[in-house]
């Protein structure tokens, strides 16, 4: 208020008011929750003495509450922060101490309550019958040798639907056994790895997909050896593209997709095909222009699928694009703590994916699910999927994305 006004303020009359505002930001702060169990003793009576019951926690008899918790799981798989530097916030800037050993005990306590959460997410994955496959090595402690070991990180997207992750100590065939439930029948679509057809030959009623994206960086690859040729090809494959992302932007339902491919996508399709058969034989195998035609080749039948269905994508980069969290933070803390420790960090990496594609703030979710979870049963599990949980929250969600 003018000074003026202050001093006289029966002389003046307000006429209007010009708003301004900030954006402020208050840091996060820790606080402590005390729960109080009264003791009781019936008057007269020598019975021994009744006590209430602590409600059920996510870490039994530890000091961590379920909001401290979700923010530990945050840091590490969310911003990619390792807990070293979790440890060192929190003393430096809120002077409180929590030790790493500490932390990582209560993330594996805390995978162990989400774990069916993370089962219903896989099952609901591999219903669809069309799944996107792809790995990524992430290095572990391994202390018997005194070194790091390679293990693997085994993504599994089902497009315009869930993903989940697992967590391997190889590569091998029989770890796509372990990702892809018996009973699964119908597409995988994934890169060249040959592990893929290993495991496709060994089961029925599974038929592998190409992924053009893997084609075109061959392509790409070559360019600067054989630039007229492989540009060529590279405007070619970018009509097909074009062609998917006016499907993508029309919202394009699979029967429209399937349409749009067999009157416009096919005769591009056919027109590579056949100028790759006749680029290989004027190439010199071991050339990169040769190389690159011999992958397309070996590739493209497992393209037909995605020209028959327009529920398969064109390419494996949604799953791709799944996985490159993941790699930031391999980037930040280097490796895995343990073998054990892959698995908790591929369940914790499963839900706040999930929540980063339902557009529900993994914080928020994690706070409330690890608060509830101990004292639900195993027939409210299907409550408390990230989808099922942003349902209940709709208005919240929708702000939050």
């Amino acid at each position: 208020m003018p000074k003026e006004v202050e001093q006289e303020p029966e002389a003046y009359r307000e006429i209007s008011r010009e708003v301004s505002e900030q954006i402020d930001y208050q840091p996060p702060r820790f606080f402590l929750r005390r729960t109080v169990c009264p003791t009781f003793v019936r008057k007269g009576s020598d019975e021994a003495p009744l006590t209430a019951e602590l409600p059920a926690r996510a870490v039994e008899r530890g000091m961590v509450g379920p909001g401290l918790l979700a923010a530990i799981i945050i840091g590490k798989y969310c911003d990619h922060l390792p807990l070293y530097r979790q440890q060192m916030i929190f003393e430096t800037r809120h002077q409180v101490y929590l030790s790493r050993q500490n932390m990582a005990n209560w993330m594996v306590q805390a995978a162990f309550w989400l774990q069916p959460i993370y089962e219903k997410i896989a099952r609901e994955v591999m219903a669809n019958g069309y799944v996107q496959l792809d790995e990524t090595p992430i290095r572990y402690l391994d202390p018997g040798r005194g070194k790091t070991g390679l293990g693997y990180l085994w993504t599994a997207h089902a497009p315009g639907a869930a993903t989940f992750y697992r967590w391997e100590t190889s590569r091998a065939a029989q770890c796509i056994e372990n990702l892809v439930p018996v009973d699964f029948r119908g597409w995988i679509q994934c890169d060249a790895y040959s592990a893929y057809g290993t495991f496709a030959r060994g089961r029925g009623g599974i038929a592998l997909v190409s992924c053009l994206a893997h084609i075109r960086r061959k392509f790409f690859e070559a360019k600067q050896e054989s630039p007229r040729r492989a540009a060529w090809v590279l405007r070619q494959i970018g009509h097909l593209y074009r062609i998917e992302k006016k499907l993508r932007e029309a919202k394009a339902t699979a029967v429209l997709r399937q349409a749009t491919r067999a009157s416009q996508s096919a005769m591009i399709y056919r027109r590579l095909e056949r100028a790759f058969h006749k680029l290989a034989a004027r190439l010199l195998p071991a050339s990169a222009m040769g190389k690159a035609v011999s992958y397309a080749l070996s590739n493209w039948w497992g393209l037909k699928p995605w020209m028959e269905n327009g529920q398969i994508e064109i390419d494996n980069n949604l799953v791709e694009n799944a996985i490159r969290p993941t790699a930031i933070g391999k980037k930040n803390w280097l490796f895995m703590g343990s073998a054990h420790a892959g698995q908790t960090g591929a369940i914790l990496f499963t839900i706040i994916e999930n929540c980063r594609r339902l557009g529900i703030n993994p914080f928020d979710y994690l706070r409330d699910v690890l608060d509830r979870i101990p004292s639900m049963t195993n027939h409210q599990i299907d409550e408390l999927t990230p989808e099922a949980w942003a349902k209940t929250r709709q208005p919240e969600v929708k702000r939050a994305a």
